[in-house]
């Protein structure tokens, strides 16, 4: 096949001719397909099903301190569950609150205390200092960039680049005071599904913002979820290095088991360094006097510990694999070929990222609208919901039935195809 820039008018006409045939017949199919949020299926909750029956008995509802989970009282969690979250986040047990079911409910209040109270080494609540700035690495988490959004902060953004965010950007932008945090997803990034190298990380530890409250959230969402189990990305140790740079303060931690057991019914954590975990629990105490420590309990006992969470991975990524090899493998038939697009293969995480033609995100997205299947939205992997170049599409392979992922990607394919020779036609005019 002749690739779409060397074509002559007249064969894009006709390839479009082609392409646009192909896709009335996907219309005409009443497809409702949707690969639009990065959900686990009912085969992967089932597999934590046995969770459930864990405990029965007055005793069960016992800590290995005698406390009883069903009653008030630690705020930070009981040992068991910040023994476990602390193993998934690298961090001491007393350098962990589990909280309630949603890493994004801690990150959202976490930003909210900075905006009203600001952090240990600052000078109060950081709107009184004015204009604030967030750091948004781009592509990224929709999520992220609208709680900063959602609580006045001018979003920056920096690029990605293969091994991590622009770090020669970020140094430099930290140079202003009303920069107070960067938001990362440092494993398995959502969405390009890189994982940042040593240097980056080491890069991070070594910032020397002017704000001394600045805080970068790690969101470590997909620190145990590799696909292939044993051959998963290695992501250095943040807080090992912050303490070796001097500066433990510097970080928030977070994670949750939503994509672990169950969506919505985990468990989530926030870590950090002592004075942060005092910070913390100073304030998470005014709204809630403890987390679900039933819910922790029972956690903590099915798992046991990381190699617990580890060996329950290896049979969600036996389920996962086919799906995200069946989208793979048709980018790499259909598109590759065009040469309109690219990729990467993440070797773990939720999403696969696909960069069509400058220009052709939107139309390549509301195309696979018009013939049923829906999409995240194309910009929203961008502070603002808006992609400069119109380029970045985020593919969630995980939620829909396999034989519904091939006919989705076969589909989204020929949509960005379309999209593409529409647009080199165009051009060719013009």
């Amino acid at each position: 096949m002749t690739a779409y820039q060397q074509m002559t008018p007249a064969q894009l006409a006709q390839e479009v001719k082609v392409l646009r045939e192909k896709f009335d017949e996907y219309k005409n199919m009443g497809l409702k397909l949707d690969l639009s949020r990065g959900k686990p299926d009912g085969s992967q909750l089932d597999l934590a099903l046995p969770m459930m029956g864990v405990l029965k008995e007055t005793q069960d509802f016992m800590t290995e301190t005698g406390f009883d989970s069903r009653n008030y009282g630690l705020l930070e969690g009981i040992p068991e569950a910040r023994r476990l979250m602390a193993e998934i986040l690298e961090l001491e047990p007393d350098e962990v609150i589990v909280g309630g079911n949603s890493s994004l409910n801690l990150m959202h209040d976490c930003v909210g205390i900075g905006f009203v109270h600001g952090y240990p080494g600052g000078k109060g609540g950081w709107y009184k200092e004015g204009n604030i700035k967030f750091l948004c690495p781009c592509p990224g988490y929709d999520r992220h960039f609208a709680v900063t959004q959602h609580f006045g902060f001018e979003l920056v953004s920096v690029d990605m680049k293969e091994d991590g965010p622009d770090m020669d950007a970020v140094e430099e932008l930290v140079k202003d005071p009303a920069v107070k945090g960067m938001w990362c997803v440092p494993k398995y990034q959502n969405p390009l599904g890189i994982t940042f190298s040593d240097d980056v990380v080491r890069r991070l530890a070594n910032l020397s913002p002017a704000a001394p409250d600045f805080r970068i959230f790690w969101d470590n969402a997909y620190a145990v979820h590799d696909l292939e189990p044993g051959k998963g990305d290695k992501l250095l140790n943040l807080m090992a290095e912050l303490k070796k740079a001097g500066k433990p303060d510097m970080a928030l931690f977070f994670t949750s088991t939503s994509k672990i057991s169950f969506a919505g019914a985990g468990i989530a954590a926030v870590g950090g360094s002592a004075a942060n975990v005092a910070w913390l629990k100073k304030h998470f105490g005014l709204q809630v006097i403890s987390g679900d420590k039933v819910n922790q309990l029972r956690h903590a006992r099915y798992f046991k510990n990381k190699a617990g969470v580890m060996a329950h991975m290896e049979k969600q990524a036996a389920l996962l694999r086919p799906k995200f090899e069946a989208v793979l493998d048709t980018l790499e038939r259909e598109l590759a070929p065009a040469g309109v697009a690219s990729w990467n293969k993440p070797r773990g995480g939720y999403f696969i990222p696909l960069d069509v033609m400058d220009g052709c995100a939107k139309r390549t997205v509301a195309l696979c609208k018009e013939a049923g299947m829906v999409l995240t939205g194309a910009g929203a992997t961008f502070p603002y919901g808006v992609d400069p170049r119109d380029r970045n599409i985020r593919i969630a392979p995980t939620y829909a039935k396999l034989d519904e992922i091939k006919t989705a990607a076969s589909l989204l394919c020929l949509c960005a195809k379309l999209a593409c020779a529409e647009k080199l036609l165009e051009q060719a005019k013009a």
